[in-house]
């Protein structure tokens, strides 16, 4: 049986793909160095690429909480995010770690946002109370850990 040029092309550019995307291998994205070639595992949480308070982390924590908000009828008030995480699934989950004032006093709450950007989609999974933040650190005290 003969294959002509072009079938056998097409044939080789598949196998190429299949073997891309079953080593997860992808285009860099959001944050990513333009066409540099990631490894990327799915379902496996890791640290987010930027700054938790990059543009995009910081706007899925302020969503968090107006979220919270709503579902909960409270009154939290967005500060930073301290923390976050993604895992790649059908989108992205973020594990986000972040600050809230509650009733004047700041308290840390753990929040879950899963994003699927091409179809316009964000959905708060999970919010939940960590812990209050300490009023005074030793910053706020002028006092130097470890002299």
């Amino acid at each position: 049986m003969k294959i002509n040029r072009s079938c056998a092309v097409i044939i080789s550019v598949a196998v190429l793909i299949c073997a891309v995307s079953e080593q997860g291998l992808c285009r860099g994205g959001e944050g990513e160095e333009e066409g540099r070639m990631i490894r990327t595992t799915v379902g496996r949480i890791h640290g987010s690429k930027g700054y938790p308070n990059s543009g995009l982390i910081e706007s899925l924590g302020q969503f968090a909480v107006e979220e919270h908000n709503k579902k909960e009828n409270s009154l939290l008030e967005f500060a930073r995010v301290v923390k976050s995480r993604e895992q790649v699934v059908a989108g992205k989950l973020y594990y986000l770690t972040l600050e809230a004032i509650d009733a004047g006093k700041k308290k840390v709450y753990e929040a879950k946002v899963w994003v699927k950007p091409w179809m316009n989609f964000k959905k708060l999974e999970d919010f939940k109370y960590d812990h209050d933040v300490p009023h005074f650190t030793t910053s706020d005290l002028g006092v130097k850990q470890g002299n």
